[in-house]
Parts: structure tokens; sequence; C-alpha cells
């Protein structure tokens, strides 16, 4: 008997797992797999159970991908002759139906372990598209703030500058307003 299982979905993607017999004994338990593939003869007939546990992280569900395998036993043959003719035959064909149990447990390995990838790149995909719209929002919440900065900066120095010329225009007489506003013009060419 086989056992072959992998957690496709689902928090740390890890599971408890435990195998009983027809006896209640347990045949083998571990904790906290992510996958697994078990082999084991079975010593009794009956029912053997496979359970899978998510008791350590019941807010998060998983998704759980198995397969069994039941082997048959052998059947003895009561011809002598025709049965080392029979018994190469049947190993031949045991062992290609092994094989191709195999193949066919490894297609579906690589499509759970296909889904798994492909979750994980569509997560860091939506990750990248969000990071970038907030890049986008900062950029441009950066651009006005230098935008609204430089306006006033500029503002305050031409408000001082006004303010200047008023001053040496008021303070000249009749006969010095000439020269306050060279003095003015003067003014203006050195802070350009």
């Amino acid at each position: 008997m086989g056992l072959m299982f992998e957690i496709s979905e689902g928090g740390f993607l890890d599971i408890d797992v435990k195998i009983i017999g027809p006896d209640g004994k347990v045949i083998y338990q571990g904790e906290r797999e992510t996958s697994g593939k078990y082999t084991f003869a079975a010593h009794m007939a009956g029912v053997y159970t496979y359970c899978f546990s998510n008791k350590m992280s019941t807010m998060t569900p998983k998704v759980v991908m198995f397969n069994m395998d039941v082997g048959e036993s052998p059947k003895e043959i009561d011809d002598t002759q025709g049965k080392d003719d029979h018994n190469k035959l049947q190993d031949m064909i045991k062992e290609l139906a092994t094989s191709l149990t195999g193949v066919k447990h490894e297609q579906e390995y690589m499509s759970v372990r296909d889904r798994i990838h492909r979750n994980i790149n569509e997560s860091t995909n939506s990750r990248v598209v969000m990071w970038s719209f907030f890049e986008a929002l900062v950029l441009v919440a950066m651009t006005m703030g230098q935008v609204y900065y430089l306006k006033r900066f500029f503002e305050s120095i031409l408000s001082k500058r006004v303010l200047g010329m008023a001053a040496i225009h008021d303070s000249c007489t009749s006969r010095d307003e000439f020269s306050g506003t060279l003095l003015a013009t003067k003014f203006d060419s050195t802070l350009r």
C-alpha cells in the first residue's frame, strides 16, 4: 500500500499526517509536513485509515492532493513447468504497471507544483502592482509638494524685492526720484 500527498494551497503549506492500521495502531505519524510519499506492506486485512489534520492552523483552510495505491498479493500457480514463464510474464506486467503508476503520480505531482507556483507568481504580481501604485502616489505627492514649496519660495523673494523697491522709491525727494529709480533698476539687474 502507498500514500503520496502534497499541500497545494493554504497557510504555510503544512499539515499533520497519520496512517492507522485496522487494529488501531499508528503505522506512521508526521507533523507539519508539506509533502510525503509512504509505502508499506499491509500486515493484516482490513481498513487502513489516512488522517490529515489541520488543528495547528484552524483559521487557514488547506487543499491537499493525495494518491493511494493498493497492490495485489501474489497468486500461486500449481503448474510447475508453466510457472517459470508465467512468473516472468507476471513480473514484467507488475513492473510495467508500477512504472505507469509512477508516471501518473509524477504527472499529478507536476500539476500540483505548477498550480502552487502559479499562485505564488500571481501573488507576487499583485504585490508588485500595488507597490507600483504606491510609488506613483508618493511620486505625485512629492512633485506637488516641491511645486508648492518652490512657488512659495519665489513668492517670498518677489515680495521682498517689491517691498525693497517701494522703500527706495518712497524715501526719495522729487529730485532724487530719478536716482531712486536708477537704484531700483540697478538693484533689479543684480538679482537676475
